[in-house]
C-alpha cells in the first residue's frame, strides 16, 4: 500500500470517527452560548445509543431507532433542565449524575432485556443506516487524486455524516442570523439584559438544552445503528469529553468545532493506524500518546499558548431574577 492509499484510507476514518464529535460538539455549542454548561453530553449519547439499537433491534427500522435515540436524549436533557434551570442547581454536577445514570442503566436494561451481557443483538443490516453511493462514483474512480477521495472519502458514508456536515453551516445560521440564535447568544452573556427587555430566559435556556439533546440523539444513533451494528457497554467510550475539549478548542464558534473535530478525527484514525507500527529513529509509538493530543492541545489553549478561549460569561451560573 502506496503513501496515497495509505491518506486516503485514514482520511475515510477521520471523516467516520468525527461524526460523533461533531454532532455532541454543537450540542455543547448550543446549551453553552444559552450559559448552560453540559457535562452530561457524554451520558446523553450513551443513552441514545442504547435507545436507538434497542429500538432499531426490535422493529427493524434504523428510522424508529433515530427518533427513540432523540426522545430519550430529549428526555435526559429535561432533567439537566430541571435541575440546573428550574432548580438553578449546580450544571456540574447535575451533568456528571447523568453520565452515571447513563453508564449504569443502560448495563441493567441490557442485561435485562436481552441477556447478553448489557449489550444489544447484533443488527441486520435494513435496521441499520447503510453507506450511499454518490452519482458519478465509477466515471470519476480512475482519474487520478480526485477519484480515489470521492469514491473513498466523500462517497460512501451513511446519511447521518452527511447531515453531520450539513448541521455546522445551519447551526451557524441558527446562532448568527435568526433573532433566535442572537438571544440565545446573548442570554449566555448577560441574562439580566434579556429578561429586562422582557424574553424569558428560563424558556430561552430550555430550548437550547432541548436543541443539545436533539443533537446529541442523532450522536448516539450513529454509534449505535451507523458506525457499529449494536450497542456495547459504554461505546460512546469519553468521546462525550473529547467534544467538549473540541468545543473549548474551537472557542465556542460553529465552523471552528468542525475543524476541530476533524482534527481529534484525524488524530484518532491515526492511532488506530500507528498500532503495533515503527516510525523511524524512535521505534514503536504507544498509541495513547495520540489519543492523548486532543486533551494536550486543549490545556495548551487553556493555557493562554494560541489565543484566549473565553465562555460566554453567564455560562455555569444559575440565573436569579431580580425583584
Amino acid at each position: 500500500m502506496d503513501f496515497f492509499d495509505i491518506l486516503i484510507s485514514i482520511l475515510g476514518s477521520t471523516i467516520r470517527l468525527s461524526i460523533p464529535l461533531i454532532f455532541t460538539a454543537l450540542a455543547g455549542l448550543f446549551s453553552e452560548r444559552a450559559g448552560i454548561f453540559d457535562i452530561g453530553l457524554e451520558g446523553k449519547m450513551l443513552a441514545a445509543a442504547f435507545a436507538a439499537a434497542s429500538a432499531a433491534y426490535v422493529t427493524g427500522s434504523p428510522w424508529i431507532g433515530l427518533a427513540s435515540g432523540i426522545g430519550v436524549s430529549l428526555a435526559f436533557s429535561l432533567v439537566h433542565g430541571f435541575a440546573s434551570i428550574t432548580n438553578r442547581g449546580n450544571q456540574i454536577v447535575s451533568g456528571v449524575a447523568i453520565n452515571f445514570v447513563a453508564a449504569g442503566l443502560t448495563v441493567v436494561l441490557g442485561q435485562a432485556w436481552f441477556g447478553q451481557g448489557g449489550r444489544t443483538p447484533q443488527l441486520a443490516s435494513t435496521a441499520r443506516f447503510s453507506p450511499i453511493t454518490l452519482p458519478g462514483v465509477d466515471a470519476v474512480r480512475d482519474v487520478p487524486v480526485i477519484g480515489p477521495l470521492y469514491a473513498n472519502v466523500i462517497s460512501g458514508n451513511n446519511l447521518l455524516t452527511y447531515l453531520a456536515f450539513l448541521a455546522v453551516p445551519l447551526s451557524w445560521w441558527v446562532l448568527y442570523r435568526t433573532r433566535f440564535g442572537l438571544r440565545l447568544r446573548a442570554v449566555g452573556e448577560n441574562p439580566g439584559a434579556v429578561d429586562t427587555a422582557g424574553i424569558s430566559v428560563t424558556w430561552l435556556r430550555y430550548r437550547a438544552v432541548l436543541v443539545a439533546g436533539f443533537l446529541c440523539g442523532f450522536s448516539g444513533t450513529y454509534l449505535a445503528i451507523a458506525q457499529s451494528a449494536a450497542f456495547i457497554k459504554d461505546m460512546s467510550a469519553g468521546k462525550g469529553y473529547i467534544a467538549l475539549a473540541a468545543l473549548i478548542f474551537a472557542k465556542w464558534k460553529p465552523v471552528p468545532v468542525l475543524l476541530a473535530c476533524l482534527l481529534f478525527g484525524f488524530l484518532d484514525a491515526l492511532a488506530n493506524f500507528m498500532q503495533g507500527k515503527s516510525v523511524p529513529l524512535i521505534g514503536e509509538v504507544p498509541v495513547q500518546i495520540f489519543q492523548a493530543l486532543p486533551y494536550i492541545l486543549t490545556c495548551i489553549l487553556l493555557a493562554g499558548f494560541i489565543g484566549a478561549a473565553n465562555p460566554p460569561k453567564a455560562g455555569g451560573v444559575p440565573y436569579v431574577k431580580e425583584r
